[in-house]
């Protein structure tokens, strides 16, 4: 998301349609920045519609709902229906209403210059089977993510430590100054009590290092050691994801 890059617009989703109120307010965060958003394959609803019908649709009655962050060889407890798509964008809502379950998969189009960059998003809705219970086997509970980030964050630090970022990347020693200053507090996302706020905070601040680690092989030396820290941070980067998403499973009865 423009506004924040650190939150997936499926995480921002996903809160939203958990007890909200406003509806305008729940499409203008998980927009941001973007152009209006549009909606493929709605039941009952033309291609192209607007993502305040989805959200309208979404937050009627009961429903679950749950962000899934998937990376190539990890499903992270995507529907099979939805995988191959959720794969390649990175990202998808799991919804289930009394209507049904879907996942819908963003597909998001970049478009200008980089100093005035715009986005263009579709969002792609799929039939798909009952998921949570296969979601919380592949993904665990709230409370296992938040034992596990913190072991992660010693790895992520260890895999930085050795790569120097601050030594070979000139913006790397402000963008984790920028880490430091991050918190839930600032993103657009309905309130969180305190457990998920804090899985949420320390695996997007996760994320962020991974991404800051795997931009090149800095003082790597060796393809072993490039490998070594590959795999350091894509387990880092596993975890983090897969606490996103337990971070932003609920429940509306």
């Amino acid at each position: 998301m423009d506004s924040d890059p650190m939150l997936p617009r499926s995480v921002v989703l996903a809160l939203w349609l958990q007890g909200v109120g406003d509806t305008s307010s729940a499409v203008k965060s998980v927009q941001g920045e973007d152009e209006p958003h549009e909606v493929y394959g709605l039941p009952g609803f033309p291609d192209g519609t607007d993502l305040d019908t989805l959200v309208t649709l979404w937050t009627t009655g009961p429903r679950e709902a749950c962000a899934l962050l998937p990376a190539p060889g990890d499903a992270a407890g995507v529907p099979a229906p939805a995988t191959h798509a959720a794969t390649e964008s990175g990202e998808c809502v799991a919804v289930t209403t009394p209507a049904g379950s879907w996942a819908a998969v963003p597909r998001v189009t970049a478009f200008g210059s980089h100093l005035e960059r715009g986005y263009l998003v579709r969002w792609d809705v799929v039939d798909v089977p009952t998921w949570s219970t296969q979601l919380l086997g592949a993904i665990g509970s709230l409370s296992d993510a938040e034992r596990e980030l913190r072991t992660s964050l010693v790895r992520a630090t260890e895999a930085l430590d050795a790569l120097d970022v601050a030594r070979w990347r000139d913006d790397a020693a402000d963008a984790i100054e920028r880490l430091r200053h991050t918190h839930t507090g600032s993103w657009p996302v309905p309130q969180l009590d305190g457990r998920r706020a804090r899985v949420l905070d320390l695996a997007a601040r996760l994320r962020a290092i991974v991404a800051l680690g795997t931009a090149d092989d800095g003082g790597a030396v060796n393809t072993w050691q490039v490998d070594q820290r590959s795999t350091a941070l894509r387990e880092v980067d596993r975890t983090a994801r897969h606490a996103m998403s337990a971070a932003t499973f609920g429940a509306i009865r």
